[in-house]
């Protein structure tokens, strides 16, 4: 999950997201509300949401590691290029298999986390998915959370 505010640009890692609602297209995304990162997307009322193969496994172990409230631009600092997305401007990481440019609607308090309820403004996917994905092309990080390390899954 990746936000932007004025200048700032952070994102982390989540372990929960899911598909809402077909009609209109809206996922909901769970956050720790002490991270930066949700702080800035609740500022903005936009994130994204990538997808993104094995080889950014380094890279997410950084975004999951450092808070982006100490650097200008977490994305930069962990070695994610990124652009802005075409609808609502925020982050679009340019390694992402898959990208969601989302519109901030409703939070609601669930346990410990925010559960971030957004609608999907614009959506985008390379051709590792072509209706379903390709996992024999796609190796996909299934972060878990934070264990001493990332925690992925080693299969298929």
């Amino acid at each position: 999950m990746a936000a932007k505010a004025g200048v700032r640009v952070s994102a982390m890692p989540v372990v929960s997201y899911l598909s809402v609602s077909e009609d209109p297209p809206m996922v909901a995304v769970a956050c720790a509300p002490r991270g930066f990162t949700y702080r800035l997307a609740r500022r903005a009322r936009c994130f994204s949401l990538s997808v993104v193969g094995r080889e950014n496994a380094s890279a997410l172990s950084k975004l999951a590691t450092a808070s982006g409230a100490r650097v200008k631009d977490k994305l930069a600092e962990a070695g994610l290029r990124h652009s802005e997305g075409k609808r609502l401007g925020v982050p679009v990481l340019e390694a992402a298999l898959a990208t969601l440019e989302c519109r901030l609607q409703a939070t609601r308090r669930i346990g410990d986390h925010q559960l971030l309820v957004a609608r999907v403004e614009a959506a985008r996917a390379t051709d590792a998915f072509s209706g379903f994905w390709d996992y024999r092309r796609y190796r996909p990080v299934l972060y878990a959370g934070w264990q001493d390390r990332l925690a992925e899954y080693p299969g298929y």
